[in-house]
């Protein structure tokens, strides 16, 4: 029999005995059905939620540490919220039919999702536009909050689950072990299912629904266990789940901006769209993710874009005494649908030899189905992370040409001082690195920040670096050299090109204007290279103060 007592200080104590005995309004352990299987689904639903949102987002936001800091913290107040709340409905109501309730109520408002998603992100997407900082940032803030019902109810199931397994203190270690390892165990196969397999298979919205209904089917399945009425209450959730799904699925996930959409697909890296432009019906575009970019280009009636790909051919010149000839081999990284070799070939012909590394292997796919990159007999095509590819070669190469961008931003292992000396090192004795960064212009003026900083990180490691403007765009061309040189040289070469497409767009650099840039200002290195902070400043300058 369990015994009250009192201590010597005055404090009432109960004698372990009374631990044995299940408390009243606690269920015994066999009564609740499927708890532990609720709470393994509840905790894979957590994960995919979340990475299905990310992918949501991407193609209108992309996919820059300001958008997942958003999504991570409001995820996480949000499930700190179902935490508690699921202690205190826990107490008050606990029994497994209420449990049932909770996660069939988040099963369907994550089935509400996809249908919801679209019209909030296509504001959203006026706003950056327009660059309108209300509309950008309050729609923004609208997509977010649409996760916040299903994560609220999600994160009720553990401090739920917990209390209805509870029959005792002295069991209580264990069966919170238990709840946790449990849910845990979801999470993670909700991380990886989604993006290994079922987002590239089936796309973001397909998954979202899938775990919608795995998930209420499960809350179904329980209630009528639990011996609930309100199962047939559910069952019509189902339904309009089930309706919702075959409304939405197999439209497109995002029309085009400006022309006429050809292709679309999601693969394990991108949102990835190929795009014939209204201005331009002959030329085909390469979209990626928030579609703010192009990141190629295709014309079967010209060679030249007018854009900063053609800079790439003349950065070798800024090299004293070059000649054409010398100029025979390339590394393209971040090599997208193939502009850059394209322009290269056409430049200098195939004896030129050309590298070409491209994280994404379903980009590459669309490069040689709709942007002619198979034609290019002397483009060796790698799907490999680009500094690895260097790592891994012992090639020497005449330029090194950066293009890699995951937008809106460069990847930071691209950005640094260590990242330069390996690029030196895989340069001949003449050879360029050539980079394009942004520099987006707001009131008139462009913001060099970026520019500026990558420009000091590789002047801490070449001899001498160069910055071109591209006219009539954001971009921005800067050049190292391996060996000392001067602007003079690099205006002397042009002059002197016999091929007149590379002349023309040295004439045009010159013309824009090139600066010698000698500062010693920041320099990245892998331990600190701050390139998002940087960017996301850009970003949040450029929508508010009204673009350019």
């Amino acid at each position: 029999m369990p015994t009250i007592g009192q201590s010597g200080t005055g404090d009432i104590f109960i004698t372990p005995e009374e631990s044995t005995q299940p408390k009243a309004g606690y269920l015994p352990d066999s009564r609740p059905p499927l708890l532990l299987t609720i709470v393994f689904v509840s905790g894979m639903a957590v994960m995919a939620t979340e990475m299905g949102g990310s992918r949501l987002i991407q193609p209108y936001f992309g996919d820059s540490l300001l958008i997942w800091a958003n999504l991570i913290g409001f995820f996480m107040l949000y499930l700190t919220a179902g935490y508690f709340l699921g202690g205190r409905l826990s107490d008050r109501y606990p029994r497994a039919g209420v449990l049932y309730q909770l996660t069939g109520g988040a099963a369907f408002a994550t089935g509400l999702i996809p249908l919801l998603a679209d019209p909030v992100l296509t504001i959203s997407n006026e706003g950056f536009q327009s660059a309108n900082g209300g509309l950008f940032f309050g729609s923004l803030m609208g997509i977010i909050l649409l996760f916040s019902a299903p994560l609220i109810l999600l994160g009720c199931v553990s401090p739920f689950a917990l209390r209805l397994r509870l029959g005792g203190v002295q069991n209580a270690g264990k069966v919170a072990g238990t709840i946790s390892a449990i849910s845990t165990a979801g999470s993670i196969l909700g991380t990886f299912l989604p993006v290994l397999f079922l987002i590239p298979s089936l796309g973001t919205k397909a998954t979202l629904y899938l775990f919608s209904v795995v998930l209420l089917g499960f809350s179904i399945f329980g209630l009528w266990r639990s011996g609930s009425r309100r199962v047939i209450f559910f069952i019509g959730m189902l339904g309009v789940v089930l309706v919702s799904a075959l409304l939405v699925l197999g439209h497109l996930i995002k029309p085009a901006l400006n022309g006429e959409l050809l292709y679309e697909r999601e693969s394990a890296h991108n949102y990835i769209q190929v795009v014939r432009p209204a201005y331009n019906p002959a030329q085909v575009e390469l979209i990626l993710n928030e579609g703010h970019a192009i990141h190629s280009v295709y014309n079967p009636q010209q060679i030249l874009t007018g854009a900063y790909w053609d800079y790439y051919m003349v950065a070798p010149f800024f090299n004293q005494g070059m000649q054409e000839q010398e100029v025979n081999s390339v590394y393209v990284l971040g090599l997208a649908a193939g502009t850059v070799p394209r322009i290269l070939t056409a430049a200098y012909g195939e004896r030129l030899q050309i590298d070409g590394a491209e994280l994404d292997p379903a980009i590459l796919e669309v490069g040689r189905k709709y942007f002619h990159m198979g034609d290019l007999k002397n483009l060796n095509a790698v799907a490999q992370d680009g500094r690895y590819f260097l790592l891994a070669s012992q090639k020497k190469y005449d330029m090194i040409a950066v293009d890699a961008f995951r937008q809106p931003y460069i990847p930071f292992h691209l950005t640094t001082q260590e990242f330069y000396k390996l690029s030196r090192e895989h340069l001949s004795a003449k050879g360029t690195l050539v980079a394009n960064i942004g520099s987006p212009s707001v009131n008139g003026q462009r913001d060099y920040r970026l520019v500026e900083a990558l420009a000091s990180t590789m002047r801490s490691v070449f001899p001498n670096v160069f910055i071109i403007d591209v006219k009539g765009t954001f971009n921005t061309i800067v050049v190292a050299t391996q060996q000392p040189t001067s602007l003079a040289a690099f205006r002397e070469n042009i002059a002197g090109l016999q091929n007149p497409m590379v002349r023309q767009v040295g004439e045009v650099a010159l013309q824009t204007g090139i600066r010698a840039w000698n500062e010693t200002g920041t320099v990245f290195t892998d331990d600190w290279a701050p390139v998002e902070r940087v960017i996301d400043q850009l970003i949040i300058d450029y929508v508010v103060g009204g673009g350019k």
